[in-house]
């Protein structure tokens, strides 16, 4: 070690060299210049020049000494940064070179599914060419098959028979525009259910509704009947006091008839006959009938024959019962309801159309058998096409894996 012993040395030739000066001076009493406060001090001033060197020296030394430890200290994290940094890149890399990897088999996942996709599309599409040019008479039998099937739910859910005739003329339409001999049966039991609903008689169901809402209206112009029409007595008795003295008792009590009725009179009225109505329920009553008219009204279109019967009966049953029949507009009133009751709001249809039963015999043979054909084929031919996919997954797991 070399360093420690450079100071030490310095310090020696400083000796050295000092001495030399103290020896080669001359004597004091031989040269006689110097003072003795001068020859005292030099040898202090030497003293203290070697002191501040060898503290000077001693201080640069530990100076470098600590500068070297920190730039060694700071090269050392440096470098375990640098190594971290290393070590961050290198597990960055391997992360985007895995999602390289399963972005660019996604991708290939994807452009396969693609290609098969359009390979169906375009096999549907070659279908379709197919059965719009050379088969379309096709369409116009499913066209046909879609009037009856409606025409038939316009006849029984709504009664519209108008609707349904004109439905089943469109649909003989269509088979007379595919212009195909074999269709003849058809077109025979479309012109036969046309004729049968056409026999059907038709039921003027707007004016049974305005009839009944005009009934309603004039409820109010009715006058109540007035059952005490009765007005004798309750005795038909002359009255007279007879001169036999066996009959005083009867005597007696025609004297006190004839003093009382002057107080109290009886009145005699037709018990079959309904009570009389009070004040306040004249207005009940006539809400009533014209609930029961609304009733009415409602069940026309939906062709609910029962209880289109039953409301005219209640209101038949109340007028005969609470108003005037000798009055006009009672008479009038119920004329009309006699009139409405032995209207049928249910129309006499045909249970069901020749015609259907054979286009759908049709529709199975012709169009369901074209339809089903392209859905069958892409079913075969991408199945084994598609099996391969886990074992080749399979594969690639223990690939990655290594």
């Amino acid at each position: 070690m070399t360093e420690p012993n450079t100071p030490q040395t310095k310090v020696e030739d400083a000796a050295a060299a000092t001495g030399q000066e103290l020896k080669s001076e001359p004597a004091v009493g031989q040269t006689g210049q110097k003072t003795p406060r001068e020859k005292a001090k030099t040898p202090v001033l030497s003293i203290v020049a070697i002191v501040l060197v060898i503290a000077l020296g001693a201080g640069m030394y530990y100076h470098g000494h600590q500068q070297a430890g920190a730039q060694k200290a700071e090269n050392a994290t440096l470098r375990e940064e640098l190594k971290a940094l290393h070590t961050a890149q290198a597990q960055e890399k391997l992360r985007i070179d895995a999602l390289l990897a399963q972005q660019s088999k996604a991708m290939g996942v994807e452009e396969q599914l693609q290609n098969t996709q359009s390979q169906q599309l375009k096999m549907l599409e070659d279908k379709v060419a197919e059965m719009s040019g050379n088969d379309a008479k096709t369409w116009l039998l499913a066209q046909a098959d879609f009037l009856v099937k409606l025409a038939g739910r316009k006849l029984w859910s709504d009664q519209d028979v108008t609707t349904a005739a004109a439905l089943l003329k469109s649909a003989d339409a269509s088979l007379a525009e595919m212009n195909d001999p074999s269709l003849m049966e058809v077109r025979r039991a479309l012109t036969e259910d046309v004729a049968s609903i056409a026999a059907v008689s038709q039921i003027d169901f707007d004016g049974i509704i305005l009839k009944l809402n005009q009934l309603t209206n004039q409820v109010d112009d009715m006058r109540l009947a007035d059952n005490n029409s009765d007005g004798a007595p309750m005795d038909e008795d002359d009255g007279e006091l007879t001169a036999s003295l066996s009959e005083w008792r009867q005597n007696l009590s025609k004297s006190w008839h004839n003093f009382m009725s002057e107080f109290i009179t009886v009145r005699r009225r037709d018990t079959s006959a309904e009570p009389l109505l009070a004040p306040n329920q004249d207005i009940y009553l006539r809400e009533n009938i014209r609930s029961r008219l609304l009733v009415a009204a409602q069940a026309v279109p939906r062709h609910q024959n029962e209880v289109y019967q039953q409301s005219l009966e209640a209101v038949s049953s109340w007028v005969r019962a609470y108003y005037d029949a000798n009055d006009a507009n009672t008479k009038a009133f119920l004329s009309d309801i006699d009139a409405l009751s032995q209207q049928s709001i249910n129309m006499d249809v045909p249970d069901q159309l020749k015609s259907q039963p054979m286009l759908e015999k049709l529709m199975q043979s012709r169009v369901r058998g074209l339809l089903a054909a392209p859905a069958a084929a892409p079913a075969q031919q991408h199945a084994p096409e598609q099996q391969p996919e886990p074992e080749q997954q399979q594969a690639q797991a223990p690939a990655q894996e290594g």
